[in-house]
């Protein structure tokens, strides 16, 4: 199980957020952590730590006030980290080359591709062509309903028509080089992982798989490590101790590798 790190920028700040709390209207969250350093301080520490395929994520739409804040701290992280990040957040067919001119080694898509409910396969073969199906990762961020998981849009807020299960994500596979996967439900809680997500994920273990959310305490990483069978790839915030968090971000390295 690889560690992915992950830059999450609103408001032109670093920040860990509850997932489920942003509103695009007044650009508001609920914060765990606002840090004092830039998007670059923590590029450049992932890439001295030798850790690749960490996550820079946009969290304000491109109608924000504050929107073109945001986009200058993650092209800062491209710059000081090249070819070690991936950048999501608004990614569309126009913008998508501008991000991996910037640096990032590939570029996260959802709702661009996930909209009004279904999937909008004419914007994803338009996206594969612009940047290649090897530079594109899938985000099947979910929420929970009525005991299935469906993937979410509009910064988690809008539920799509669109299951998460090993059917969809076979279909798509075949578009991308891999899945980005925040339970959206439990982001930024630190209160436990989606078990369940969890072992679907880990059944399925064809395409690599980056798991986020709740994340917590060290037992979350080895049960998470147990139910994705060696398929899954965690990403940890809020938790960790860059972020304010309880978790030694040293031993949660050496959890995740041994």
């Amino acid at each position: 199980m690889r560690f992915r790190p992950c830059i999450d920028i609103h408001n032109g700040k670093v920040k860990q957020i509850v997932g489920g709390s942003l509103q695009d209207a007044g650009d508001l969250a609920k914060e765990n952590f606002v840090s004092e350093q830039d998007a670059a301080f923590y590029a450049r520490f992932y890439e001295k730590e030798g850790l690749a395929g960490g996550h820079v994520i946009l969290l304000n739409p491109a109608a924000s006030p504050y929107y073109e804040k945001t986009k200058a701290q993650a092209l800062l992280a491209l710059a000081a980290y090249p070819g070690g990040l991936q950048v999501g957040g608004g990614i569309r067919e126009e913008n998508a080359a501008q991000f991996l001119e910037a640096g990032a080694s590939h570029v996260i898509v959802t709702s661009y591709v996930f909209r009004d409910g279904q999937i909008h396969y004419g914007n994803l073969e338009r996206l594969v062509r612009e940047v290649g199906r090897e530079r594109l990762v899938l985000d099947l961020s979910c929420r929970r309903k009525d005991e299935e998981y469906y993937i979410v849009t509009d910064r988690w807020q809008k539920f799509t028509d669109v299951g998460l299960d090993h059917k969809v994500l076979d279909e798509l596979s075949g578009y991308c080089d891999e899945f980005l996967i925040h339970a959206a439900d439990v982001e930024g809680k630190a209160e436990g992982i989606e078990n369940t997500l969890a072992e679907l994920l880990g059944s399925w273990g064809k395409l690599p798989v980056t798991y986020a959310g709740g994340v917590g305490s060290y037992e979350d990483l080895t049960l998470l490590k147990k139910l994705g069978r060696g398929h899954v790839d965690v990403t940890v915030g809020s938790a960790l101790d860059l972020f304010g968090g309880p978790l030694s971000f040293g031993k949660v390295l050496e959890l995740c590798e041994n």
